[in-house]
């Protein structure tokens, strides 16, 4: 279990954490959601002590971290991918990380394995792709078979079937009764892998609620309802007291009624229905509105961008990635040891 009490972070002026308080409880994948800048990275990094906090504390199951003795043993973590040492093969990389936590070496084949890296075991991490470094990181913090599990942006750079993979490792881990607290920007896969949520900006907790309850609370969800009998519909209705609002490809959408009382209804009065489907906002979507009035970051169109928008100047040149981006940088094709080298194959 992780434990956060009024954890605090300056850096000169700037307070990047403000006094967040939550738990992470185990059997369950908690996500860690913000815009950027809103204080995740730093807040992990506190977790693990490689930050020390200005303010607060943060207890590894009832412990500093560095009270913790062998610590791989308790917490694994994944925060930066390529902070390895580019000489060392993924096989030294790990043996030294068990060595220096009292792991016995055949857990670093053992952990090789189970993330899809043993045909490259003997290889150095400095011509890796971005997804085999992810790999690479995640075994790194399997590798004291820990009870509580740290993942920050762990798909990066992974390919459907890896995505698909670190999803059902990470459930599986939760299953197993452990702690796992996942950072990500992916909200479609956060959404089909976190149960639980703590979402900060600028460094202030806004929500610590199951995901199903974060999504009720930030969104608006109402039946949308189609008929050829329109009309007779919206009489039926009012005199149940419900307001139907008309939308303009001519459906009605009804909010505070079920998709079932309204199927029960239409079945009363013999009406006929050409579509009758519950809507619910996305994970994005809640997100964004709750995050609106802390997002640090704005992008807006404008110079050459806006003229070309425009028709004028001449057309878009290549552009480098940004920092976050999870695409190799140009001429980079990414596929590390062998053209047709697949992650995991």
């Amino acid at each position: 279990m992780i434990e956060l009490e009024g954890l605090t972070k300056r850096f000169g002026t700037k307070t990047a954490v403000d006094r967040l308080s939550f738990s992470v409880r185990p059997g369950v994948v908690t996500g860690f959601l913000g815009p950027n800048g809103a204080g995740k990275s730093t807040t992990m990094r506190m977790m693990i002590g490689l930050d020390s906090p200005s303010g607060g504390h943060v207890r590894i199951d009832g412990k500093r971290y560095d009270q913790l003795r062998d610590p791989l043993n308790y917490i694994g973590a994944l925060l930066e991918a390529k902070s390895v040492h580019g000489g060392r093969t993924a096989h030294n990389h790990l043996l030294c990380l068990a060595q220096s936590n009292g792991i016995p070496e055949r857990r670093v084949t053992e952990v090789l394995d189970t993330v899809g890296l043993t045909s490259v075991a003997h290889k150095r991490p400095k011509g890796f792709s971005l997804g085999m470094g992810q790999r690479l990181g995640i075994a790194a913090a399997l590798l004291g078979d820990p009870s509580i599990l740290m993942f920050d942006e762990p798909v990066n750079g992974l390919d459907p079937e890896g995505i698909h993979w670190v999803r059902t490792l990470m459930q599986r881990l939760a299953a197993e009764g452990r702690t796992v607290f996942v950072s990500s920007h992916l909200m479609s896969e956060m959404a089909q892998t976190a149960e639980h949520l703590i979402v900060i900006g600028q460094g202030r907790l806004m929500a610590d609620t199951s995901m199903a309850g974060f999504i009720a609370d930030n969104s608006r969800t109402y039946v949308r309802l189609r008929t050829p009998e329109p009309e007779r519909a919206r009489d039926i209705l009012r005199g149940e007291g419900i307001t139907p609002v008309p939308t303009a490809d001519g459906a009605m959408e009804i909010e505070n009624t079920s998709a079932a009382r309204l199927g029960e209804l239409a079945a009363r009065h013999q009406l006929v229905l050409h579509e009758l489907s519950p809507q619910q906002a996305s994970l994005e979507e809640a997100f964004m509105r709750l995050t609106a009035g802390s997002v640090e970051y704005h992008a807006h169109a404008g110079g050459r961008e806006a003229e070309r928008a425009a028709g004028a100047g001449p057309p878009a040149g290549p552009t480098a990635p940004s920092p976050g981006d999870a695409t190799a940088p140009p001429g980079d094709t990414g596929r590390g040891w062998g053209e047709g080298w697949k992650e995991g194959r």
